[in-house]
């Protein structure tokens, strides 16, 4: 959410920020007309954390002389006498259950279940997000406020040929063509169906791609199981995280970025590869229609469609072309000034509506 603080100290909102001491010189940096304050240490474990929200927060607040506080992750604290705004960024702990631990599951349902109960606003980063609440949760659409996520365009954006290099070197492909994954490599985001329908177009291709999988490792043990079948002469990467820097080149240098979700709040990984020029190949579910429009293209999330549909763009890089051009356009219409915009009017509603 540092694009979102960012935007709103820019737009001169007057901003506290409570954040971990970790993160105090940093927020320091990122926004210097705001105040940061800094909880205690044992905050950086989530169970005090969790605590801290419901009693060092709120002083925070009063001290802050706050008009609003907005909980930007799922749960609030229950005795703020403040107007609260929370946010809620998807509902797969109900309709994707089984692609969370079953303690975290718990623990965001009954949080989401509160907020959408008790918080004065709620914020969502889709249309998708805030229909699955009043479907999921009955609740009350006339305190729900969309704001869409933004892009920081001078972070992704089209990479330059040595960019391109540089990651493709560093990834040990050396000039080789690539398939591109980012994201955490947990059960929603469909990992193993991407690499068994990579793997069968692959097989059928005498120069294949490589296939990039990066991001954090998650928790789940199909993709191990899918990475272990992949037959010996095709190629499988795992760098793990990259670096900020390497995203424009790692996005941009990529044949086809594919973001296969069965669920998702809004998708941001797809629109930060469609601001670097990339081809997205992304599913129907949920948000990611709203992200993508016109300017990607889809596949049902069971391998059998993800290798028709991949096989389908690697074969015709035309269409590959004027999906970049039509992704670097589209993402180019969101920006956090807009999405800050959004949050004031939220922040603004709950003024006007009170702590009751």
């Amino acid at each position: 959410m540092d694009g979102l603080v960012c935007a709103l100290d820019a737009a001169g909102a007057d901003l506290a920020v409570a954040c971990q001491r970790a993160d105090e010189e940093r927020y320091g940096r990122l926004v210097p007309n705001a105040r940061v304050v800094a909880g205690p240490p044992a905050i950086a474990h989530r169970p005090a954390r969790l605590a801290w929200e419901q009693s060092g927060l709120p002083l925070v607040a009063q001290q802050a002389e706050a008009a609003v506080i907005h909980s930007p992750h799922y749960s609030m604290p229950l005795r703020p006498n403040k107007p609260v705004v929370v946010t809620v960024h998807d509902l797969t702990f109900f309709t994707e259950p089984d692609a969370h631990s079953p303690v975290i599951a718990t623990f965001y349902k009954a949080a989401i279940r509160t907020s959408a109960r008790r918080a004065t606003r709620l914020i969502v980063p889709s249309k998708a997000t805030r229909d699955e609440l009043v479907r999921v949760l009955a609740a009350d659409p006339t305190r729900i406020d969309v704001a869409y996520h933004g892009v920081d365009h001078a972070l992704f954006h089209r990479p330059t040929p040595v960019q391109l290099r540089q990651v493709s070197d560093r990834l040990g492909l050396h000039g080789r063509s690539y398939v591109a994954y980012l994201g955490t490599l947990e059960p929603r985001k469909n990992v193993p169906a991407l690499i068994n329908g990579w793997a069968a177009v692959a097989e059928q291709m005498p120069d294949p791609p490589a296939l990039v999988l990066a991001g954090a490792s998650g928790w789940s043990e199909e993709v191990d199981e899918a990475v272990a079948a992949v037959p010996a002469p095709l190629h499988l990467v795992r760098p793990g995280y990259l670096h900020f820097s390497d995203l424009p080149g790692f996005f941009g240098g990529a044949l086809v970025v594919a973001f296969p979700s069965t669920g998702e709040g809004f998708g941001l990984p797809a629109l930060e590869a469609m601001a670097c020029g990339a081809a997205v190949l992304t599913t129907h579910r949920t948000a990611l229609p709203e992200v993508g429009g016109d300017a990607v293209a889809y596949t049902e999330p069971d391998p059998a469609s993800i290798k028709t549909a991949l096989q389908a763009l690697l074969a015709d890089p035309e269409r590959r072309t004027a999906l970049g051009e039509a992704g670097y356009s589209r993402a180019m219409e969101f920006n956090w000034a807009s999405s800050a915009e959004a949050h004031m009017i939220s922040y603004e509603r709950a003024v006007a509506q009170g702590t009751g």
